[in-house]
């Protein structure tokens, strides 16, 4: 997809926080490297490369020099799924010292997920190329308190400056975790795709925002004829209610036969232009808060 002079000038210096580029047991429609590429078509700055089953850190490391020549940046992160450990400091302590920029809470091992994992798959949520063991990755310990290492995880990520990402937590597990991490001064919160799988209304949406959450909507669930899918209408809503101070944009892309990233990026550019809203807002969505969350910048 071509973008219009309007959209190609709205969305230069992208950062995408969300990218599932390969490799990963969920088979990817890209690696790493041709992400990078890809995103110099609309000279998007930076990504995250979000994997599900293991840090990314290191695999940016070792793929270095072949990110040379693009100018799009490529980083990693760390998903707190079984595969890593779970709730584990040292994995988290490792990614964001070796330059990780998102500590997922737990995703498809979170309790939600597992429950929701049927309609996760018929939504679109892929699943694994190999056979992986999966038990569920609690917040809590046996007697409903939450277990000491979210705290402690909530401090290496505010020492760092990475991300504190809720995962797909239940919603109420996500304002607990949120709420130590707003205790312990962690400065970038951020909810995915509030409205999928964790499924948050709007206003609790806002409630996490007025705790100093951002929330992250993914361009990928704004597409026609794709799964999941959501009407620009609902993420209006989204905005209208939780405010632009507090939200942005992600693409949550990389799945076998899907729209790229930038594609989408564009579509969605295009689609809130069209329904008037101003170019400094979509500016700072697009740009200007995940730029900030990256750590490119210091104020949003």
């Amino acid at each position: 997809m071509e973008a219009s002079p309007a959209v190609t000038k709205l969305l230069d210096g992208l950062v995408d926080m969300h990218c599932h580029s390969g490799p990963a047991p969920f088979p990817r429609e890209f690696d790493h490297v041709e992400a990078a590429r890809e995103g110099d078509r609309i000279n998007m700055r930076a990504f995250v490369s979000k994997s599900h089953h293991h840090s990314t850190v290191m695999d940016m490391k070792a793929a270095y020099r072949s990110f040379e020549g693009i100018g799009t940046k490529a980083f990693g992160g760390v998903a707190l799924n079984n595969q890593v450990g779970g709730l584990n400091p040292y994995a988290v302590e490792m990614c964001v010292r070796m330059g990780g920029k998102v500590v997922w809470f737990p995703t498809f091992s979170s309790r939600r997920h597992i429950e929701y994992h049927e309609q996760a798959v018929s939504q679109g949520f892929p699943q694994s190329a190999v056979q992986l063991t999966t038990v569920p990755v609690l917040v809590h310990d046996d007697s409903g308190a939450l277990r000491p290492e979210v705290a402690q995880i909530a401090d290496i990520v505010e020492e760092s400056g990475a991300v504190f990402n809720g995962g797909h937590l239940h919603a109420d597990d996500m304002f607990e975790v949120f709420s130590v991490g707003a205790d312990r001064g962690v400065q970038r919160m951020v909810a995915s795709h509030p409205n999928f799988i964790t499924d948050l209304t709007p206003q609790q949406g806002k409630e996490l925002a007025d705790l100093g959450v951002y929330l992250e909507h993914e361009v990928g669930m704004y597409l026609p004829n794709e799964q999941p899918f959501f009407e620009i209408d609902t993420l209006m809503e989204w905005l209208e209610v939780v405010g632009i101070e507090r939200s942005y944009f992600a693409s949550d892309l990389g799945q076998i036969g899907r729209t790229h990233p930038v594609d989408a990026f564009i579509y969605v550019a295009t689609a809130l232009l069209d329904r008037g809203v101003p170019e400094k807002d979509l500016r700072r969505m697009f740009v200007d808060t995940p730029t900030y969350l990256i750590g490119f910048d210091e104020a949003a």
